[in-house]
């Protein structure tokens, strides 16, 4: 699969900026994001791409702030090279390690996981991601059935099971993510989790302790009501990938229909991971 790299320069010191258009682009597609110096880039696949629908979404802005930005289209062969070359070890508390298989092991850590980047989502080092491993390990794993929505590289799912989890569910929508999750499983010599490739319609008809899910707003509250089918009374559920203001108030409401109760988030720059308990 290829994708599309937009890197958009805006004004130095004006985060607000590059979160209106990120959680713009968010909206239509592009489902990862990276800061760099001087604004950001911004990936979607190159089949999901439409010119015209990103210039009716960002053309209300020009008005605002000045922006501009340039388009390049990234094969998956330079795209892994890109994954690899940028891809730092990171650490979560003292307790987890995350490399990739090119990194040496660090066994004073509680937790390492090796992660083959390649081109899945989620290695760590965003936001979402990193609160959401520091939120799990608050949280009681012991024996517990899990689901993981949205699995990119198995990363939480991995780190569920060292955790102590009994069962795992992983999904991701992207075969290559699927594909990822799978790989990644075996370089942590983890057995107990079952990937499967789709969306809210593979999720098992089972019951789950706590649900992981670290997607988007708009496909959380798509998939919302299904999470609450699934999960038992007094599970937990963790949301991420999406913004405090005004997602989180967004979620909450739409959750709370279904019976999920806000308990608690985290917060790193504008983005979070919440807490939900059945």
């Amino acid at each position: 699969m290829n994708y599309y790299e937009l890197l958009f320069t805006t004004q130095p010191s004006e985060d607000y900026q590059q979160d209106l258009l990120i959680n713009e682009l968010g909206e239509i597609g592009f489902d990862t994001f990276e800061e760099v110096e001087q604004g950001f880039k911004a990936y979607i696949p190159s089949a999901d791409f439409n010119q015209e629908l990103l210039d009716e979404h960002l053309v209300a802005y020009r008005s605002m702030f000045d922006f501009s930005y340039g388009i390049n289209l990234i094969p998956q062969k330079n795209w892994n090279e890109v994954w690899e070359s940028n891809f730092e070890p990171i650490q979560i508390r003292d307790k987890v390690f995350v490399r990739a298989t090119f990194h040496q092991p660090k066994p004073e850590f509680d937790y390492e996981i090796v992660i083959d980047p390649k081109m899945a989502f989620g290695t760590g080092h965003h936001e979402t991601t990193s609160m959401m491993m520091d939120m799990m390990l608050d949280a009681d794993f012991i024996n517990k059935n899990v689901l993981d929505m949205g699995c990119g590289t198995g990363i939480l799912a991995i780190l569920a099971s060292k955790l102590g989890a009994k069962d795992i569910t992983a999904i991701d929508y992207d075969p290559i993510c699927y594909e990822s999750t799978i790989e990644n499983s075996g370089l942590n010599h983890i057995a107990n989790i079952k990937t499967l490739c789709g969306s809210k319609e593979v999720i098992p008809d089972e019951q789950f302790d706590i649900i992981l899910a670290n997607i988007n707003r708009n496909i959380l509250l798509d998939q919302i009501s299904r999470y609450s089918e699934v999960l038992k009374a007094g599970g937990e559920i963790y949301f991420s990938g999406f913004y405090e203001t005004p997602d989180l108030d967004i979620i909450k409401e739409e959750a709370g229909k279904f019976g999920l109760t806000y308990v608690t988030h985290k917060k790193t720059k504008e983005w979070v991971a919440a807490r939900f308990i059945k």
